[in-house]
Order: C-alpha cells, then structure tokens, then sequence
C-alpha cells in the first residue's frame, strides 16, 4: 500500500515527461497554421520596411484585389488535393470561361445571363476532367495538365487576339471598388464566404470526413460504404464552377477578356493550398491555413514589388515556398519512410551476408 500512496503518474515526476497541458500547448504551437501566422506577421513587417504605405488601407485593398481570384480555385483545389488528387486546369478554366461571357455579351446577351452559363460551363470543363479522371481512372496529373493545354488552346480559337471590353459600368465598378462601408474587394468578400461554407463542410461534416478518408486511404474509404469516385467527380465539377465564377470577376475586374487570361496562375493556386498545409500525399489539410496562406502569399507578393524585386526574382521565392510547403510539413514521415527503408536494406545486406557465411 505505501508503495502504490508513494506512486505518482510519469507526468508529475521530477525530470519525466512534460505534463499533459504542457504538450497540448506545445502541439498548438508547432501547429501549421501557428507557423503561417507567424510567417505572416514576418511579411508584415517585411513590407512596412520597404514601403511606409504597405499598412495603408488603399494598399491593403489592392492586396486582395490582387489575389482574389486565385483565392477562390484555392478553396475547391483544397478539397481535390486532400483526395489525393490534383486540378492544374483551374487557371485554363478561368481563361476560357471568361471569353465565353464575353463572347455571349457581344453577341447580344444580357450580361447576367452572359455570367451564369460562363459558371455552367466551367462546371461542365471541370465534369469533364472529372470524367476522365473518376470513370476511365486516368492519373489527375495527367489529366489536368492536358486540359491546361486544351482549354487554353479552345479559349485562343474562340478570341485568337482581340479584347472584348465595354461592360456594363456598374458591374465592372466591382473590380476596382470595395464593399460598401468597408476597404476590402469584392473578391475577397466572396472569397471569405466561401471559406466559411467550405470550412464547415470539410471540417463538420460526414461529406468532410469522408474527403480525408478518401486521401488517408482510397481502398479503404470503399471498403467502408464512401463513394469515393462519386465524391470525386463532384469535387472537379465544383473547382470548375468556381474557376469559372473567378473567370467573371476576372472579366468584370479588368473590364475585358483575353484568351491569356490568368495565364500561368496555376502556380499561385497550387502553391496557396500546399503552403496552406494540405498535405500533397492527401488526407490533411485544413481550411483556416489555406485562407492564411492567401494572406501570406498576397503581402509577399506586394512587398517584393514594392522592394523592386523583379518578377523572374519574385517567382523564384513563389517557387521556394512551394517546394518548402512541400518538404517541411511531411518531413517527419519523409525521414520515417527513410529509415524504414535503410533498415530493409540493411536487413537484407546481414541477410545475403549469413547466407553467404553459411554456404562455406
């Protein structure tokens, strides 16, 4: 009996482990998005050194003008990668659907149903790399790296080098206005009520569960009753309406249409959700660091240009974060495939070596 009164748990002994509370609070803070919080307020002050109006509202405002669009391919793009999948068609999307709308308003449509079949038919692309990727089980990599090149090329047949402009004013005002009474775009309104609406579902409900299931393990995510490529396909279907919902504000932002629209903006969105930390190998990802990272990504950006960093430059450092998004959140399972596979090779090294002992 004294022995067991003499007994305390491992977490209150002198020199043992570190009390419960004290790994929750440590786990908090080696949280991804603790990092990105982090990161952020380092770009903050990164760009109040180089520019004395990067805290200015007006500053702030073309900030997320700037980033808007992209923002909103990064929230569907989450769901996909957390799949297991990937959508590099989005940017393409956006290009073909904005000369869609314009087309349809040259030639004599009212503007907003001009706008509704530019989103149907950015739902029907995105069916279409759902298609092909859920029911003939191409590779989505593949896939959309195809459409990337398709849409695009469809986009340029249909508006070879002309600008479509002369939209409606009141219309085209969103894109260089903010919401009433506030200093933030319309865009990034939007933006913003979708995170809310996508972090509940993925986050709060049985159709989110059942997305990380299906990245932790497609097989068995099936075994256990998730309609895996049903989910699927309805996930391209959703980036591509949302791509081409980004393609009308795109279009209405800079009062025209190009075939080039966005070209090349793949990259940013790719690069939001995996430095958001969505793991590229699926199965993780969280809303809230993907809307940080928007933010992140969106003061980078503006700091450099205001540092007179040049492009070519800026894209290098978009680069080395995508890589570093990639490298630093799955490190540890990186290392712990690395040794699992050293200690197979050493084992089968002792194994050749006492066979060979044996045979003499």
């Amino acid at each position: 009996m004294a022995e067991l009164e003499d007994y305390k748990p491992a977490d209150e002994v002198p020199g043992g482990p570190p009390p419960r509370q004290v790994r929750q609070h440590l786990g908090l803070v080696l949280r991804w998005e603790t990092l990105l919080l982090v990161l952020l307020g380092a770009v903050i002050a990164y760009g109040a050194s180089v520019s004395p109006y990067f805290l200015h509202s007006t500053n702030l405002f073309f900030i997320g003008l700037n980033v808007g669009e992209v923002a909103i391919m990064a929230l569907p793009l989450t769901l996909i990668v957390i799949t297991g999948e990937i959508d590099l068609s989005v940017a393409s999307m956006l290009g073909l659907c904005a000369v869609f709308m314009a087309e349809l308003f040259k030639h004599g449509w009212p503007i907003w149903p001009a706008m509704i079949m530019a989103v149907v038919l950015g739902a029907f692309l995105g069916a279409f790399n759902g298609f092909l990727v859920t029911r003939l089980g191409l590779p989505s990599l593949a896939v959309t790296i195809g459409t990337l090149t398709l849409y695009r090329g469809i986009a340029q047949g249909i508006l070879p080098t002309d600008t479509i402009g002369s939209f409606p004013a009141n219309l085209s005002n969103i894109g260089v206005i903010p919401f009433p009474h506030t200093h933030i775009p319309y865009s990034i309104v939007f933006f913003l009520a979708l995170a809310v609406v996508f972090g509940v579902v993925l986050h709060a409900t049985p159709l989110g569960r059942a997305v990380f299931a299906i990245g932790a393990g497609q097989e068995a995510a099936f075994f256990a009753g998730i309609r895996v490529r049903r989910i699927k396909f309805w996930l391209f279907v959703l980036s591509g309406a949302l791509s081409g919902f980004a393609g009308v504000l795109w279009t209405l932002r800079f009062a025209s249409a190009r075939y080039d629209s966005a070209i090349g903006m793949e990259l940013f969105v790719v690069t939001i959700v995996l430095l958001g930390g969505v793991s590229i190998f699926g199965g993780r990802g969280t809303i809230a660091g993907v809307v940080l990272a928007v933010a992140v990504l969106g003061c980078l950006q503006t700091a450099l240009t205001a540092d007179l960093i040049p492009a070519q430059d800026q894209n290098i450092v978009v680069g080395g974060l995508l890589l570093a998004s990639v490298i630093v959140p799955n490190g540890a399972d990186m290392y712990r495939r690395a040794r699992v596979r050293l200690r197979s090779a050493l084992a089968r090294r002792h194994a050749a070596a006492a066979a060979h002992a044996e045979g003499r």
